[in-house]
């Protein structure tokens, strides 16, 4: 993939088998994009300001689910961040309540996936969504 393509990937979840199911994901899906986790709403913030994750083509992978700040929380403190406020976030996430759908696309959210069940479903996941982010164009 060439380098303009790349998307900087960050995972917020603190889950530890969803993480490695995602890295599992990527692999089997031969997604190349650099993927950073964070392991919670907190570490994420920090890691987009300090330039952990590259500035450039970011995208979030956000759990909804996590202490110390969750996902709604998360989205809240991103919005209002004027130098964060455009970063693109998908929700991936075991939530398939309404009510955290709706309130994660006021914060405007670019999708709301709720995590598949078996594997094999994941990486088909993970692979149609990596190849929409690589035509889609970020800044």
């Amino acid at each position: 993939m060439s380098m303009d393509r790349m998307i900087n990937i960050l995972l917020v979840d603190d889950d530890e088998i969803d993480v490695m199911n995602v890295r599992r994901a990527f692999e089997k899906g031969k997604i190349e994009n650099p993927l950073f986790h964070a392991e919670d709403g907190l570490a994420a913030l920090e890691m987009l300001r300090d330039g952990t994750v590259p500035k450039h083509r970011r995208l979030v992978l956000l759990d909804l689910n996590m202490p110390r700040m969750n996902g709604i929380e998360f989205l809240r403190e991103l919005r209002h961040d004027p130098e964060l406020h455009g970063t693109a976030v998908v929700v991936l996430t075991t939530s398939d309540e309404e009510r955290d759908r709706l309130q994660a696309y006021e914060f405007h959210v670019a999708g709301y996936l709720v995590k598949p069940v078996r594997f094999l479903s994941f990486v088909d996941l993970m692979t149609t969504l990596n190849r929409y982010w690589t035509l889609m164009e970020m800044a």
